[in-house]
């Protein structure tokens, strides 16, 4: 049973149920997933960091490459921070964790709404970091949450609605693997999601997210090999977000 002492979730589930009840537009669904926004003072950002996503099926590198791309840029004298999601660590985390390491049930699209609401609930200091000059390299990100979702059969577009509105990453570094190849390697099966087949549907609905934001790289490849690729399209990112890059919202056209 999950008890209600973890955090006061009516109010996150809200906003989310909410935020999915807004007309949505087929036409534009899977055009650029952002629409340009302005800081909070009312102006462009000048010089930022940047919002740089890993996303890929379980076990494609993530996480290892994660941790190099932020060691580089700290070599390089950059201001960078690893994230990841979902952040277990908070009130809702901790229910979203209890759910992967199958210790409790929960309806999909309760589980759903719970890992959208971890990523809103760390939204403004999300916003604080890039505004500052911190670069973020976050470890799964809303597009996860939609592809792993649609893969158990919910409707795309219902799981869309209520990432809207969260900030758009400057660049999504999607680590292609076969999902067969994914299934080889050390510790697959730990969690409710590491199946073959269900893995597969992920790689398909991963498909269907692609905008001109994503960068894909053949994570079957070595590793030092994929490291050096990342290595060039975040630090080109850096660059062209001190350089003024405005911030964005994420599907919000």
């Amino acid at each position: 049973m999950i008890h209600a002492r973890y955090f006061p979730i009516s109010k996150a589930l809200k906003l989310a149920v909410v935020a999915s009840r807004q007309p949505l537009s087929l036409k534009s669904s899977f055009k650029c997933a952002s629409t340009q926004i302005t800081m909070e003072n009312g102006h462009k950002s000048d010089s930022r960091g940047a919002l740089i996503v890993l996303e890929g099926l379980d076990r494609s590198g993530k996480t290892s490459q994660s941790s190099r791309l932020i060691s580089y840029l700290e070599g390089l004298g950059h201001s960078v921070e690893s994230w990841r999601f979902p952040d277990r660590n908070t009130g809702v985390g901790q229910m979203i964790s209890s759910y992967l390491t199958n210790k409790s049930q929960l309806d999909d699209h309760a589980i759903h709404l719970l890992f959208s609401a971890n990523r809103w609930e760390k939204r403004s200091l999300m916003e604080a970091k890039l505004g500052s000059g911190t670069t973020l390299i976050v470890d799964r990100y809303s597009f996860s949450g939609v592809a792993f979702s649609s893969a158990k059969g919910l409707d795309i577009e219902w799981c869309k609605a209520p990432e809207r509105g969260l900030l758009a990453p400057d660049m999504v570094l999607y680590l292609d693997i076969p999902p067969e190849k994914a299934a080889e390697r050390g510790g697959y099966g730990g969690e409710r999601y590491e199946q073959l087949e269900f893995q597969r549907k992920v790689a398909h609905s991963y498909r269907l997210l692609h905008d001109a934001s994503w960068k894909s790289i053949d994570a079957s490849l070595p590793m030092e090999d994929v490291e050096k690729q990342l290595k060039e399209m975040v630090l080109d990112c850096v660059t062209t977000c001190q350089k003024g890059k405005a911030l964005s919202n994420l599907w919000s056209s």
